[in-house]
This record gives structure tokens, C-alpha cells and sequence, in this order.
């Protein structure tokens, strides 16, 4: 049986990006464009007369701009939204998703131009893949994401980690669709005195994922930056890959570094989860913990096979919380998944792994 067509509305105030948009989509078989809307007014009684299954959506537009229908569309009747953004709206990328936006994908320019046609490709894939959303859950990781704490002036002292049975150094953590919400929540709940090195590989654009750290160092415990080149893999500090790089590391033992890697246009995933954990697994052998986060596609399966078979312990979020479960079911299929949890326990199972706590350790833990 044929799979479903996706019926899709546009939302853009320029009639170039909408006429451009909807010609790249519709040259998927499998994509119909039911409509498009050239402000979030035309939208509202678009959304409520086409009944579409997905939207793609723009910032600026007259008479109502994308926040203010992203707020109305999540009351009334919330759809898969999926924010067509310029390089410049970065900050408020990351408000869309915590109003209700699914994912997000970056113009190469503000101006009307034959250049975003490079956006073709991610956005079909996004578009056919988003249909497995699971709306439910991307309104739960946004309501367990906390309040944002004071900047890091604010944080507890580090203190000392507890003795340990079993050295784990590096966490590799990998997400997708509904990951920025997800590795909020972990990283929020990681005390400060957490001992081992983490490293973050989300799908993002280049430009987005400075802010993204920023965000998340504001909120956890832990010293949160973008990567950068040779910068070393230090315990209690997490390190996210860049947009538009692959990440890796390099060097020996203690004294391991970031490489980064330009990805190439071919690239399905970028960054790669793969090639960040199998880097890491090769590096840390049996001392590491992998974890895959909500996401479509298959980004992440391969990692975890290395990490497994190099000794570690990994980690997949169950389907009861994933946005998209593309990736974690990819990765529980090959058997390498030591532990399928909901997002909310991921935190604390990591944990239990790293320090060697049990439940009331935890409590102190978090209490702490």
C-alpha cells in the first residue's frame, strides 16, 4: 500500500520564498502542497479550511507574525510546525520551540534568491520524516524543560566527584528533531560535581548552535561551550558540536582534543552521532556511556553498536517520550542498547553509571 501523501501549508510573506517552497516540495511524489499563506491571519483560516498535516512557517509577517500564530495554532489546533528561519533570527529559533515548533531549517540568505533551493533536500526529508511526530511528546520534554537559572556566577562550587568502582570518563550524547527540548532536561539534571567529559552532536545548522549552548550553560550546572578546534575534552564540562562539523577527538590517554571536521553538502547528517561515537568509543573504550536521543532517520545506530562493542554502556530514549522515534528505534533494533528509558529517568540512569548511585544517592544528589 502507498504510503499517505503529506499535505503541507506554507506560511511566508514573500511570494517568492512561497512559490519556491512549494515547488521543491511538490517535486516529491509523496509531498502536496494544500495551500499557502502569506501572513499567520491568511493561515488561521487556512490551517481550520485545508486541514493540512504539516506547516512550514516564517518569522516576519505582517498583520501576525510566526510567534504570535505558533501560540495560536498550539491552543487551537496544533500541527507540526516547522520554522523556515534566516541565519539573523538564531535567538528566536529557539523561543519557537519551546511555543510548540517542531524543527526548524536555516535560509542561506534573507533575500529573495535561487540559493534556497539549497534548503531542498533537508526540507523534504524533514517534511516526510516529521509525519511519525508524536505532538504529545514534544509538548512533554518542552513542559519538564526548568526554568533558565542565573549565569554561571550563580552555580554551586564544584565539588570533589565520589570514589568510583568503575571509571567512566565521556558521555556521547546524539539527538535530532526534538533533541534542543530533550538535552535540556539532561543537562539541567546533571549535578555539578558531575566527574566525566560530554559530548553533544545535535542536528543544526551552522550559526544556531552557539546559542543553543549559551542556553543550555544557563541552565545546568556543568561549564556547557561550542566546540572549537583542539579544544581539550575536560570531566564536568560538555562540548557541542558545531553546526556545519563533524566532531572527533584526538590525541592520547589524558590529553584528549576536538577535531572538527567541514561537512560536505552530501552529508545526510551533520553533525554526525556516528562519527562522534565512534571516535569516542575508539578513544575511551569500555570507560564511556552513549546515549540516543529523539530524532529521525538512523544517525547514531552505528555509534552505538561501537560504543557496545567496545565495552560501554548505552542508552536509547524510549518511544513513550520521543518526539520522533526514528533513531532510538534504529538503535535498539541492533541490540547494542543496554537501557531504553523515557526521557525523564535518561538523567538519572546516566547518572547511577558514572558515580555509582543508587536511588537514595540520586535524591542526595539532587538535592544537593
Amino acid at each position: 500500500m502507498p504510503e499517505k501523501m503529506v499535505k503541507v501549508l506554507i506560511v511566508d510573506d514573500s511570494a517568492y520564498n512561497r512559490q519556491t517552497i512549494k515547488r521543491m516540495l511538490e517535486a516529491d511524489t509523496q509531498i502536496e502542497v494544500v495551500g499557502v499563506a502569506h501572513d499567520g491571519v491568511d493561515a488561521m483560516a487556512k490551517v481550520m479550511r485545508l486541514k493540512p498535516d504539516i506547516i512550514t512557517l516564517d518569522f516576519e509577517m505582517p498583520e501576525m507574525d510566526g510567534f504570535s500564530f505558533l501560540r495560536w495554532l498550539m491552543k487551537k489546533n496544533p500541527l507540526p510546525v516547522i520554522m523556515v528561519s534566516s541565519y539573523s533570527d538564531k535567538k528566536t529559533v529557539f523561543t519557537a520551540l519551546e511555543l510548540g515548533a517542531a524543527d526548524f531549517i536555516s535560509k542561506p540568505t534573507r533575500n529573495a534568491s535561487v540559493e534556497l533551493f539549497r534548503i531542498r533536500d533537508d526540507l523534504i526529508r524533514k517534511v516526510k520524516g516529521i509525519r511519525d511526530l508524536r505532538l504529545d511528546n514534544l509538548r512533554i520534554s518542552r513542559n519538564l524543560v526548568p526554568k533558565e537559572k542565573e549565569p554561571a556566577r550563580g552555580r554551586p562550587e564544584r565539588q570533589a566527584p565520589p570514589p568510583q568502582s568503575r571509571e567512566i570518563r565521556s558521555v556521547a550524547i546524539g539527538a535530532s528533531t526534538g533533541g534542543p527540548a530533550a538535552l535540556q532536561v539532561i543537562l539541567a539534571d546533571l549535578p555539578a560535581h558531575f566527574p566525566a567529559a560530554i559530548m553533544i552532536s545535535q542536528h543544526m545548522p551552522r550559526g544556531f548552535t552557539g546559542t543553543f549552548a549559551e542556553r543550555l550553560n544557563r541552565l545546568s550546572a556543568l561549564t556547557v561551550k561550542e566546540a572549537s578546534d583542539d579544544m581539550p575534552v575536560e570531566g564536568g564540562t560538555a562540548l557541542v558540536c558545531p553546526g556545519g562539523y563533524h566532531m572527533t577527538l584526538k590525541g592520547r590517554e589524558r590529553n584528549l582534543r576536538v577535531a572538527l571536521h567541514p561537512a560536505k553538502d552530501t552529508d545526510r547528517y551533520t553533525p554526525s552521532i556516528d562519527a562522534m561515537m565512534t571516535s569516542v568509543a575508539e578513544r575511551y573504550g569500555e570507560t564511556v556511556v552513549g546515549v540516543v536521543l529523539t530524532g529521525m532517520g538512523n544517525d547514531g545506530k552505528s555509534g552505538t553498536v561501537e560504543i557496545k562493542d567496545k565495552g560501554g554502556y548505552t542508552i536509547a530514549e524510549s518511544e513513550e517520550t520521543s518526539v520522533v522515534f526514528g533513531m532510538p528505534q534504529e538503535a535498539i533494533k541492533t541490540g547494542a542498547v543496554d537501557r531504553v528509558l523515557p526521557l525523564g529517568e535518561i538523567s538519572a540512569e546516566i547518572v547511577r553509571v558514572v558515580m555509582n548511585t543508587g536511588d537514595e544517592q540520586w535524591k542526595k544528589i539532587q538535592g544537593s
